[in-house]
């Protein structure tokens, strides 16, 4: 047998399978659809609130820079996943390159915590405007949303690109089937030949020290704003507030929670059935992205009428 001289070096992997659901291969055929729709529904919907902020002059304001942000981040994280998953769905097209899975690692793992960021910076427009509302001009500025689109891009970047440049830099001996649908940094550093355990240490650091702070200061964001809104006198008043946070945090909510069930079933991963971490995963990707312009857009009165508008002059 001749000597493998150059199986240390990941260079020798040039792609990964991605072999979605091993033990449920019939999921694939039932999500594929449905996936679809739902990509479908997050492109269209966060492409025309993009559309509707960007041509309303009057929605040119800090707010709506926020929404259009986090619009733009949910775009990028539906791209960067759902067409590859929907690939391998439709046309078992499972190959990714070693390039493109790490990219795709770095996008994820960079965004995600982008998003809750953007999440805390939209908490803490609501607490201002209502908790301060004479001081709302003067505190949520255009320089404000700049700085914070700064802060959340750096910080989130300086922290989680060590992620897949840890991963790069392991050495890949042959094996190179992922059993997920995408590049996870957990699922793709197993197949190395090397120790991950720091690899492995650094993620759950990061994760819970960038989403576990977010969490907090938005659940103290929005228990300030409850006992202001609770407080208030005017008829209808808390309601219209309660109505509009509450669905507010609730989607927030739903993007922690479908995280955390995500991280403790991986943790947990000899307990539960394999194949519902990788679904969860997959589901993460668009199902945020799908309500969130439903929920902060539509559901706000000047984006519905900056819609109507744009339908009118487009008729």
């Amino acid at each position: 047998m001749l000597p493998h001289n150059n199986s240390s070096f990941p260079a020798e992997v040039s792609e990964f399978l991605l072999n979605c659901f091993v033990r449920s291969p019939s999921w694939q055929r039932w999500l594929a659809v449905p996936l679809g729709l739902l990509f479908l529904l997050a492109m269209g919907a966060n492409t025309t609130l993009l559309i509707t902020i960007w041509l309303e002059a009057s929605l040119h304001e800090p707010m709506y820079y926020l929404l259009s942000l986090l619009s733009m981040l949910d775009i990028v994280l539906c791209l960067t996943v759902i067409p590859k998953v929907l690939a391998i769905f439709w046309f078992d097209l499972r190959p990714i390159s070693f390039s493109a899975c790490f990219l795709q690692m770095f996008i994820m793992n960079n965004f995600l915590p982008m998003e809750s960021c953007t999440f805390l910076v939209m908490a803490y427009d609501r607490y201002v405007a209502i908790c301060k509302p004479l001081h709302y001009s003067s505190i949520i500025t255009g320089q404000f949303v700049a700085k914070a689109a700064v802060f959340i891009l750096a910080r989130n970047t300086f922290l989680t690109a060590p992620i897949p440049i840890l991963s790069a830099r392991l050495h890949y001996c042959g094996k190179n089937i992922i059993e997920n649908c995408i590049c996870a940094n957990l699922s793709v550093s197993k197949l190395s030949c090397d120790n991950v355990t720091l690899n492995r240490i650094y993620q759950l650091i990061v994760a819970w020290t960038l989403l576990g702070s977010d969490l907090i200061l938005i659940f103290l964001s929005y228990t300030f704003i409850l006992r202001a809104v609770l407080r208030l006198k005017a008829k209808g008043a808390a309601a219209k507030a309660l109505s509009t946070c509450g669905s507010h945090f609730i989607l927030i909510l739903f993007f922690s929670t479908i995280l955390l069930v995500f991280v403790f079933t991986h943790m947990a991963k000899k307990k539960v059935y394999p194949d519902v971490p990788v679904l969860l995963n997959v589901l993460h990707h668009v199902i945020p992205a799908a309500l969130n312009p439903i929920v902060y857009g539509v559901r706000t009165k000047e984006i519905k009428q900056g819609i109507w508008k744009l339908l009118r002059r487009g008729g």
